[in-house]
């Protein structure tokens, strides 16, 4: 439903930040990773998640959206609920509880606070073969000064290819071409051969 809240930072603490755009202050929840990377701004723009259950509908906000990614994956795995997810964010960074799903790792899960060995092979279980089709990109954000190219290969990641077979898939189309083409072509020629 939001893809990101961008606006003044009114209020932070470490659990939540009040962003103020247009009138309305939103509140919302933030993992410890977020909020570092907030540091002393006062605008900002955060990639937001809306979880609604029947008492309460709740606003959650990353630095980037490759945490926002990872957060979604976490809470798709049963038992695993948004702020447990939060808490994972909290303990360690997103790239290293990617590591840890696709290593195998259930040691490094359970030192997370309210994982305990059952909900650490169950994260392993349920995410690790959908980490590793993403691979280790996804949780990087997509470039700021994007060109045809890097925008049709993260719509293309989007859609849910493998980042390395849709990498490959663009190289090929934009090889083909003499002419450049726009991001449409690209990903219209890319999907012919994914």
């Amino acid at each position: 439903m939001y893809a990101y809240i961008d606006g003044k930072l009114t209020f932070k603490c470490p659990a939540y930040v009040v962003i103020e755009t247009g009138g309305i202050g939103y509140h919302i929840h933030i993992s410890l990773n977020t909020y570092s990377a907030l540091k002393d701004l006062e605008r900002c723009k955060l990639y937001a998640f809306l979880v609604v259950k029947e008492d309460a509908h709740t606003l959650f906000g990353f630095a980037d959206e490759g945490e926002k990614r990872l957060f979604i994956h976490l809470i798709s795995v049963n038992g695993i609920g948004p702020n447990t997810a939060r808490m994972m964010l909290s303990s360690i960074s997103p790239s290293e509880i990617q590591e840890a799903i696709v290593k195998g790792d259930v040691p490094q899960i359970q030192r997370i606070k309210g994982i305990g060995p059952k909900s650490a092979q169950r994260l392993i279980i349920e995410l690790q073969d959908k980490l590793k089709k993403d691979g280790p990109g996804t949780l990087i954000s997509a470039p700021l000064n994007n060109s045809s190219k890097d925008e049709a290969l993260s719509a293309l990641v989007m859609l849910g290819f493998a980042k390395s077979v849709a990498d490959k898939a663009v190289e090929a189309a934009v090889r083909k071409s003499v002419e450049p083409l726009s991001v449409e072509e690209i990903i219209k020629i890319a999907l012919k051969s994914l």
